[in-house]
């Protein structure tokens, strides 16, 4: 069932009816579709990278901020734009950053240089910044029970899905070279589903009006803004700039910026104020290790994904198409999984996800063995992708059930904003140090046998992270046996 809630963010009086009746499952479809549009700009624009330094005479510089300024931009402004949705509305706030998501990926399919694409890039990472945070709280605010746990398993589906069709889709358009365009379309393709997502939004969104009345925590904002951006540039960059001692001194300044940011929400709590992050959010059972088990699986996982494509394209010389072809088993493997996990004895529910992992950390290992020697990537290799991709969405759905199924209704988008940060930094984190750590074994340009003993010894790194999450979410069992 569902439960369609529109009483302002934050206040604690009861739900009022809605301003507009409207079918939950069309709602989701538009939310869902929003979020795939801002995980398939993570991957889509990488494949025609070649091709936009040839076009604009970019160097490897600039190449680097058109595909990392839409990540900093996204990954800094998430939480920011969790709380502006509490303070004036999911459903205005997820129109405001759909509109600026299309109106910025026109500009970049139009921009006549490199600077410019940058610029634009940096919108277009503004824009799904504001948008995506309220695609969780608006799914928390309007699904209960078990719908709400398989709308979190869609949204989980999307995530994945989005990874590997950017990948795919991005390079089918970069070869088709449509009408002479070149690598525009991987950005003009958002134009006009983000109009026909604009349109529809105006009839099924409901009309939540926020709390303007709500406290406005501007120098929290302001300083967990600049450690993330201090955590998340460095990582972005530093291996392309060969990790220069400005990086080290950003990661460490970042370790500084979040002990102010504890000090200064305490502060704010202690004056009877409103912190970004308050403590009952954190409190919230289970919120806390699920996030943290997510955010180490979700590690894993990019890594992977970002060392699989590299050791295909690079290694063994495939197409950017037939590499993002060959990446779709893990991602579908992962979203029918986090689709129908509740499917499996309920026995299993709670030991799923510390199941999930002791399957998953040995898989990738089997698979870097199995590929050590360059071999082409075949059905065998395939299958256990696939099974590894079940594996993980088994881990990943039901922690986010986890993390988010004792939130109360008021702090939704406070939770939410933790839990999609979460999600972003571990994608960050993980392509930045497992991505490392194959290039740093494989010294491109490689060979195919070079290639995958890198693979395989970022494998063994990525099956250490993975039974990291698993301790982590074997913390989350009491909260599945009490709920």
């Amino acid at each position: 069932m569902t439960d369609l809630q529109t009483r302002p963010a934050g206040s604690g009086g009861p739900a009022r009816p809605p301003a507009r009746a409207t079918r939950p499952g069309l709602l989701l479809a538009l939310v869902l579709s929003g979020q795939f549009m801002a995980v398939l700009d993570i991957s889509i624009v990488n494949v025609a990278v070649p091709t936009i330094r040839t076009d604009l005479h970019a160097s490897g510089a600039s190449l680097q901020l058109v595909i990392a300024g839409y990540t900093i931009a996204y990954a800094v402004l998430l939480i920011t734009g969790a709380r502006l949705g509490a303070r004036y509305g999911y459903d205005r706030l997820f129109r405001a950053g759909l509109a600026a998501f299309t109106a910025a990926s026109l500009a970049c399919g139009l921009a006549p240089g490199t600077g410019w694409l940058i610029a634009f890039r940096v919108l277009q990472g503004l824009g799904a910044a504001l948008m995506v945070p309220q695609v969780m709280s608006l799914i928390q605010r309007t699904f209960t029970g078990a719908a709400r746990t398989r709308a979190l398993g869609l949204y989980s589906a999307v995530l994945a899905g989005g990874l590997a069709v950017g990948q795919a889709a991005g390079g089918l358009l970069v070869s088709a070279d449509l009408f002479g365009t070149g690598w525009r379309p991987v950005f003009l393709v958002n134009v006009p589903l983000g109009l026909a997502l604009l349109v529809a939004g105006a009839r099924l969104l409901p009309r939540l009006p926020g709390d303007r009345g709500r406290g406005f925590d501007l120098p929290g904002l302001v300083v967990l803004a600049v450690a993330l951006g201090l955590l998340v540039v460095p990582l972005v960059l530093g291996h392309e700039l060969g990790w220069p001692a400005w990086g080290w001194a950003m990661l460490a300044g970042s370790g500084l910026m979040l002990g102010v940011f504890r000090s200064v929400e305490r502060r704010v709590a202690a004056r009877g104020g409103e912190p970004l992050i308050s403590g009952r959010v954190l409190a919230a059972p289970g919120l806390l290790p699920a996030a943290g088990a997510i955010f180490t699986i979700m590690a894993a996982f990019s890594g992977f994904m970002f060392a699989f494509a590299l050791h295909q394209q690079a290694g063994l010389g495939n197409s950017a198409l037939r590499a993002g072809l060959l990446s779709v088993p893990v991602s579908v493997g992962f979203g029918v999984s986090s689709l129908h996990w509740q499917r499996l004895p309920a026995r299993l529910h709670p030991v799923l996800p510390l199941l999930a992992t002791v399957v998953v950390a040995p898989g990738y290992l089997l698979l870097g063995l199995l590929l050590r020697g360059g071999a082409p990537i075949g059905p065998l290799a395939l299958a256990l992708t696939t099974v590894l991709g079940l594996a993980a969405g088994c881990a990943y759905a039901p922690l986010f059930a986890r993390a988010l199924g004792r939130v109360a209704p008021q702090d939704a988008a406070d939770a939410s904003g933790v839990v999609v940060t979460v999600i972003q930094l571990g994608q960050v984190v993980g392509v930045a140090l497992l991505g490392t750590v194959f290039l740093g074994a494989a010294h491109l340009p490689a060979t195919a046998r070079e290639s995958g003993h890198a693979l395989l010894v970022t494998s063994g790194a990525i099956a250490l992270v993975v039974a990291a999450a698993g301790v982590l979410a074997a913390r989350t069992r009491r909260v599945a046996d009490d709920g």
